[in-house]
């Protein structure tokens, strides 16, 4: 009975986070409208913010409970399926359009601080106090540069056939509940069917629980893809990935030393690769094209078939 009760609330927990997603999604692209923001700084922020939230949580309360391999892997793994997994499905079902200042300088930036994390991870096996304070700083001077490019790039709005703006907000902010709650259950069903079935810690955090916390880059990629937003897309995935690592651990770590296992340096390895690879096919006229989406499942599956 307990199994089934699990299934179950997997199950609501998916169907909370489909509709979620694509609420928020509508909400957040609507505000951008109003406002004249660009669709990818909404992706790049709000969007990758409010999608991050499950592995905030969940990272956050691992490394409060001593779960180092659980907080580390749900952002090694979550990245790594962000990348491979989303965008690779994503691109699959429709081409996607890469903004240039996306290749030239978020996913290089990317990149670069997922090495910066790894650094830090090795050098005497935990982030510390001033090693979260460094991330900290590197999300900051993130935040500026979306800022500045917000200014630059304001878009004309346009009125027309667009929702009031209270029920963008409220759009917006209920999407974003059913994410938070429906990532919840998904979360708790999934690690506790894993446990039933006597997984690792570590293969949890890097599979189940990683899935659990990326079902809302995944729902809300898609959707926005569906929908033509292809900036959205791109942009939350990207920024959902830069947030995991600058804020989700940089916070965990002001809050108590993040214990790094060696482990977990190829899942490291790999994280990063997902990232050069990510910015080789973004390179090539712009574009992710469905070839580039089923190399990067091709990829993932060789990675998970490693973890087993």
């Amino acid at each position: 009975m307990s199994m089934v009760m699990q299934i179950a609330l997997l199950i609501l927990g998916f169907a909370m986070l489909v509709k979620g997603a694509d609420w928020f999604v509508e909400g957040t692209a609507g505000i951008a409208g109003k406002f004249g923001i660009p669709q990818l700084v909404i992706g790049l922020t709000i969007v990758a913010m409010g999608t991050s939230a499950p592995e905030t949580a969940v990272s956050i309360t691992a490394a409060l409970k001593g779960s180092a391999a659980l907080s580390i892997g749900n952002v090694v793994g979550s990245n790594l399926l962000n990348v491979l997994i989303i965008l690779g499905i994503t691109a699959v079902i429709t081409p996607l359009a890469v903004a240039k200042s996306t290749v030239k300088y978020e996913i290089p930036f990317m990149i670069l601080i997922s090495f910066l994390f790894f650094g830090l991870c090795v050098t005497g096996n935990e982030i510390v106090l001033w090693e979260g304070i460094i991330l900290w700083v590197a999300l900051i001077a993130y935040l500026a540069y979306l800022l500045v490019m917000a200014k630059r790039n304001k878009e004309e709005v346009d009125e027309e056939e667009q929702l009031p703006l209270w029920k963008l907000i409220l759009l917006t902010v209920v999407g974003l509940v059913l994410i938070f709650f429906g990532s919840d259950f998904t979360v708790d069903a999934a690690t506790k069917i894993a446990t039933i079935l006597g997984m690792s810690e570590r293969f949890i955090g890097l599979t189940i629980v990683a899935l659990g916390t990326s079902l809302p880059e995944l729902v809300t990629s898609v959707s926005a893809a569906i929908k033509g937003k292809a900036d959205i897309a791109i942009g939350n995935i990207v920024g959902s990935n830069i947030f995991n690592l600058l804020f989700v651990i940089g916070t965990s770590a002001l809050i108590t030393p993040v214990v790094f296992n060696p482990s977990f340096a190829f899942d490291m390895w790999a994280m990063i690769i997902s990232g050069v690879a990510l910015w080789v096919f973004a390179f090539r006229k712009y574009k992710l094209a469905r070839w580039s989406g089923a190399v990067m499942l091709v990829m993932y599956a060789a990675y998970f078939v490693y973890l087993i």
